[in-house]
Formats: C-alpha cells, sequence, structure tokens
C-alpha cells in the first residue's frame, strides 16, 4: 500500500507522525506525497485558528487522493470528532491515543474488511512510539512526556492530551543508542509539558534528572530541550545542566505575558518576577545563550497599561526571539467567556507592536554572533545556500561549497540573514 501523511501542530504532531511513518514502513509500505491509498493527517486544535487548517486540510488531501481512506488522529481528533465526521472527507477517526493501530486500521478499510469503532477514548498509560527523524529534517524528535495538568485558562491541550504520562528513563537512554548507531547528531527532547517529565512514574523521576543520565552517557549527542515552563529554571535545575558541552544552548520558557495581572487571568502559576529570576540564572550558567518564549496578546481584558508592562519585560529578558500570537477564542475554555474581550483589530495591533519589539530584539542579540566560529548541522538547502542549526538557537545561512547534509562544519558567521545568521565553512 501507499501511505501519505500531513501534519498540523507541534513537534509533539510531527514526532507522531513520523513515528507513524516508522511503522508503516516497517509493515512494507511505500510512502508517498499524493495519490495514496490511505492517508494520515495529524490534528491541532491549539487555537479556533488551527480548527479551520484542519479543515482546509481535509479537503485538499481528498482533492489530492481522492480514492484514499483518509484517517485523522491527534488533538482535534479528540475533542471534536462529529465536527471532523461532519466535513465528510474523513474514513477514520483515531484521535490521541492507540496511534500504533491507526495504520492496522487503515490497512482494513483500504482491504475492505470491517474496521472496530474508532471512537476516541480517554488518554491511557504512556504509549510507546519510535523516535527518529522527520523526513527532510537532519534533527531527531524524542518524545518524552504526554498530557499537562496545569489547564491554563485559554488552553484545550489537557482535554485532548490527557494527564501528564512519561516515557521511563531506561527506554529513552534506549531510544538515544539507537538513534546514536543511525548516525544522529541532535535530539530535540519534546513533550506537551516537559517540565513535568517523570512524576508520575514510579519511583518519582524529573527532567534534571533524566539529563543527569543522558549528558554524560552520550558525550557526542547534542541535545536540545524542548518548550520549558520556566518554574522548573531553579539553582538545582541549573547546577544539573552546567558544564555539559552537549546541551543545546536554547531555552524555551513559555511566557505568555509580561504582566502579572494577565498571567493571573491566564491561570499560569508564575510571576515576572519568578520568570526574571529563572533567566537570570540560566544566564549565569550559559552567558550566550538564546532564550526564547511564546507571548499572547490581547488576552481578555487586557488594557493598553498591561499590554506596555509586556513590551517592557520583552526589554527586560532580551530574548533572541519571541513567537506572537493574538489572542484567539477557543471553544471549551475558560478564557472564551472571560468579559473584557478585544476587537480583532486591537489585537492584531498589538500583535504587530510586539512582533517588532521582538525583530529588534532578536536582531540585537544575533549581532553579538559576528565574527565568531561556531559549529553548524546542515540540513536543507534554501535560496543558494544551507540552512543548519547550530549550538543557540538560531538558524545558520552557509554559504560556498563542500557541504553534506547532517555533517557537522566548523562556519565563521559573517553577518545577520533572514531570522538567522549568514556565515561561511573554516578551511
Amino acid at each position: 500500500m501507499k501511505f501519505a501523511f500531513f501534519t498540523l501542530g507541534c513537534k509533539v504532531n510531527l514526532f507522531e507522525t513520523q513515528a507513524l511513518t516508522q511503522l508503516a514502513a516497517s509493515r512494507g509500505h511505500e510512502i508517498v506525497d499524493r495519490d495514496a491509498d490511505a492517508v494520515i493527517i495529524n490534528t491541532c486544535t491549539v487555537t479556533s485558528v488551527s480548527d479551520h487548517k484542519n479543515v482546509r486540510a481535509f479537503h485538499k488531501l481528498r482533492k489530492e487522493n481522492p480514492h484514499a481512506v483518509i484517517a485523522a488522529c491527534g488533538c482535534f481528533a479528540q475533542t471534536d470528532p462529529d465536527r471532523v465526521r461532519a466535513e465528510g472527507e474523513v474514513d477514520l477517526v483515531c484521535g490521541t491515543s492507540d496511534r500504533a493501530r491507526v495504520i492496522e486500521l487503515c490497512e482494513a478499510a483500504v482491504s475492505g474488511r470491517p474496521t472496530p469503532d474508532t471512537r476516541c477514548r480517554e488518554s491511557g498509560g504512556y504509549e510507546v512510539l519510535p523516535a527518529g527523524v522527520p523526513r527532510g529534517r537532519t534533527r531527531a524528535l524524542l518524545k518524552i512526556e504526554d498530557g499537562c495538568n496545569n489547564f491554563c485558562t485559554y488552553c484545550i491541550i489537557p482535554y485532548a492530551r490527557g494527564r501528564v504520562r512519561s516515557l521511563p528513563p531506561k527506554q529513552a537512554e534506549q531510544e538515544v543508542q539507537r538513534l546514536q548507531a543511525a548516525g544522529v547528531h541532535e535530539i530535540v527532547l519534546t513533550g506537551i509539558e516537559i517540565a513535568s517529565y517523570g512524576r508520575d512514574l514510579m519511583p518519582q523521576s524529573s527532567l534534571p534528572e533524566l539529563m543527569r543520565r543522558l549528558l554524560p552517557a552520550f558525550p557526542g549527542m547534542r541535545f536540545r530541550l524542548g518548550s520549558l515552563d520556566p518554574r522548573i529554571v531553579d539553582a538545582s535545575f541549573c547546577q544539573t545542566v552546567a558544564g555539559f558541552d552537549n546541551l543545546a544552548q536554547h531555552f524555551h520558557l513559555s511566557l505568555q505575558s509580561g504582566c502579572d495581572s494577565v498571567l493571573a487571568r491566564m491561570g499560569r502559576r508564575y510571576t515576572t518576577e519568578d520568570y526574571y529570576n529563572g533567566v537570570q540564572l540560566l544566564r549565569q550558567v550559559y552567558p550566550d545563550c538564546s532564550l526564547t518564549t511564546d507571548l499572547i496578546v490581547g488576552f481578555p481584558g487586557e488594557t493598553e497599561e498591561e499590554f506596555e508592562q509586556t513590551l517592557d519585560f520583552l526589554e527586560r529578558c532580551g530574548f533572541a526571539a519571541v513567537h506572537v500570537f493574538p489572542f484567539s477564542v477557543r471553544k471549551g475554555t475558560r478564557a472564551a467567556s472571560l468579559p473584557g474581550q478585544l476587537a480583532q483589530k486591537e489585537k492584531a495591533a498589538r500583535a504587530q507592536r510586539a512582533k517588532d519589539t521582538a525583530a529588534r530584539l532578536s536582531k540585537a542579540y544575533r549581532s553579538r554572533f559576528v565574527g565568531r566560529l561556531l559549529e553548524a548541522l546542515p540540513e536543507h538547502r534554501t535560496a543558494g545556500r544551507w540552512a543548519a542549526h547550530g549550538l543557540y538557537g538560531f538558524p545558520i545561512y552557509i554559504e560556498g561549497t563542500g557541504v553534506v547534509k547532517n555533517c557537522p562544519v566548523k562556519v565563521r558567521v559573517t553577518g545577520l540573514y533572514r531570522d538567522g545568521v549568514l556565515a561561511e565553512i573554516i578551511p
């Protein structure tokens, strides 16, 4: 059979899609981009905009694969299966659990065999799926955690993914060993809320404890952490990661707002001062580290003064990059019914102001690297250059010849380019 895959949303979805791709290939199926016998779409539902993107993708995939069995899995399929079915393009709705079984269900449907009830069910224990490198990439993704217990007022994901569940440390080590043997040079540790890693295990573990096992055991492998709840960054965390050259100096600390009153309405469990203390601790260990974050602007009730506090806080932290999102009303969350909903025009205007501030901060941060020597891991060609990953959080665009995908090279930064830096290979 021919299988095609389509992914929307976060790195966790990307991880799960590559795992399904591996499982399909291991069963002898061919992986294609279109004209497939079966198409699996991994859906996202983090915002109402995401839901619309899912629906558009259903119609696009049906047009490109008119005779295929189309299966939807992921968060949108989990939270609103009736809407997925109502679009009339999807044959199987599989949710966020039992991912490995999706391949079998597609096989049965294509063969005309009856398929069992595919209604979504509550996520159970941690589902182990094979880590690997997504198609066209060089860095491997290893999902170490699923689910979230935080229930922020704007977020639907805990309802889609369930409570925190973790990959046991021994199995994480085994996956790293397998990836290293396959020639992988960098692994991104990802999950829905990896700062909560290990609290469900018996005996309990933690993300710092996992790093204490992985970093010294695999000195030739670079590890990069996914998005972190800022509360995990304390003196103990920094003491654990300090001194290891194989941890990427890139920390994505989720912020959402730089104003304490807005954070309280969001249900976030830290203050801006808590957040800034973590920023200072990280910079004591890694002075040049890339600190990146997410920001929601135009949250219900956000005043101009509160928004100005957020802009000032961005300046105070000096972020390397900020992903800015105007607040999107998400049905099923507490924030959807909060008073003080802002007009779309106002939210868009604030988003632009925040992006302008973020762009200036990013340029100032990246300028510090001009003239420096860096190690780069080439991934793909773009506009006549190689785009590569480095130790920090920005892409490196390499000029010149002699570059080979997934072969680390030493480069000298010559200037700024797009969202990263321009560099040349060191002879």
